[in-house]
């Protein structure tokens, strides 16, 4: 049987304000009725109702966190900053795959407002114009994290793509390579399209001809890694240097080239994207641009707390810094 405030009300003869008060951590109780409400509370083992308090309070101290694939080891690291910041706040968090299928994704987001949360928290990959007609019709505060919003409207956090993948490439040009092949993610990701900006860019710096033949499209997973290797033995003219969009892709680069007999860096360097613990468990290690996945998470749960709680907010569009890891991947 659920024990409710009535039951505690009535075991410690106090009214049920008095009860909340005390629930609700309210500073003005009497200690001995306080303490009289708190053995009433241990005795009959009652569990306050986060959904009722929630009704009385218009707040469920809950966020909605919407993620493409929770096994994703950026993903995971994302969420894991989400949490850290969420619990220092106190607040709670309902996580939901979207498997990056819009639908599913505005299925999501209509499911976490229905369940009252206060906020969400929304990574995805292309943001259309429905999503941000959602985005807007929301009653509570969104905030993007690793996603970006071509207009700039939704708050967010993300690093500098662009400028991030301009580097990577830059590295592998000043080191003399001048077929340099781009492991792509999807055509239609606006985050994909930055790094190919980026990447297009360090190329017209250096005088370097841009060959479409050169940029192969992947998923980010490591089996698009291997499936774009295999692409590349089918080139007439095999390029010395790959830059792939991921650290999983560039982890099936590699294992693709050693599988081929080809050395790296010896006669493919490869830099990857991300920085995750794959970096450091493949042999060679990998050189890769560092996003802070974690900070990222931390950061974008922080400003939503701002907007949950009414803060002034000086900045909504966050771009975090970046930085390239040199590992053995490269020369």
């Amino acid at each position: 049987m659920n024990v409710t405030i009535y039951d505690v009300a009535r075991e410690a003869n106090v009214s049920m304000a008095t009860v909340s008060r005390v629930v609700n951590g309210n500073p003005n109780v009497k200690p001995s009725t306080r303490k009289k409400v708190l053995e009433a509370i241990e005795r009959l083992g009652y569990r306050p109702n986060a959904v009722a308090r929630g009704l009385a309070s218009k707040k469920t101290t809950t966020v909605g966190v919407i993620i493409p694939d929770i096994s994703s080891i950026f993903f995971a690291e994302l969420a894991r900053g989400i949490e850290d910041i969420a619990t220092m706040y106190k607040y709670n968090i309902i996580l939901s795959n979207s498997d990056q299928n819009k639908d599913k994704e505005l299925h999501l987001l209509n499911t976490m407002l229905a369940k009252q949360v206060d906020g969400i928290l929304f990574m995805g990959g292309n943001i259309t114009d429905e999503h941000v007609n959602e985005f807007q019709k929301s009653s509570v505060p969104i905030v993007l994290a690793a996603t970006i919003e071509a207009n700039h409207t939704i708050p967010s956090v993300n690093i500098d793509y662009e400028q991030a993948a301009f580097e990577a490439a830059m590295h592998l040009l000043d080191k003399g390579n001048k077929r340099i092949a781009y492991i792509a993610g999807p055509a239609d990701d606006p985050i994909n399209q930055k790094k190919l900006a980026g990447y297009r860019r360090a190329l017209a710096e250096r005088g370097v001809a841009y060959d479409e033949t050169l940029v192969i499209e992947g998923d980010y997973s490591y089996d698009s890694g291997i499936e774009a290797y295999e692409k590349i033995t089918e080139l007439k003219e095999r390029p010395t240097a790959v830059f792939a969009g991921t650290d999983e892709m560039a982890l099936g680069i590699i294992h693709g080239a050693q599988d081929h007999g080809v050395q790296v860096p010896e006669q493919l360097e490869v830099i990857g994207f991300d920085n995750t613990r794959l970096a450091t468990m493949v042999r060679p290690r990998l050189t890769t641009v560092v996003q802070p996945m974690y900070d990222i998470g931390a950061v974008a749960m922080r400003l939503l707390t701002k907007y949950m709680n009414k803060e002034h907010v000086e900045n909504h569009i966050v771009v975090l810094p970046h930085r390239i890891e040199y590992r053995e991947s490269t020369k």
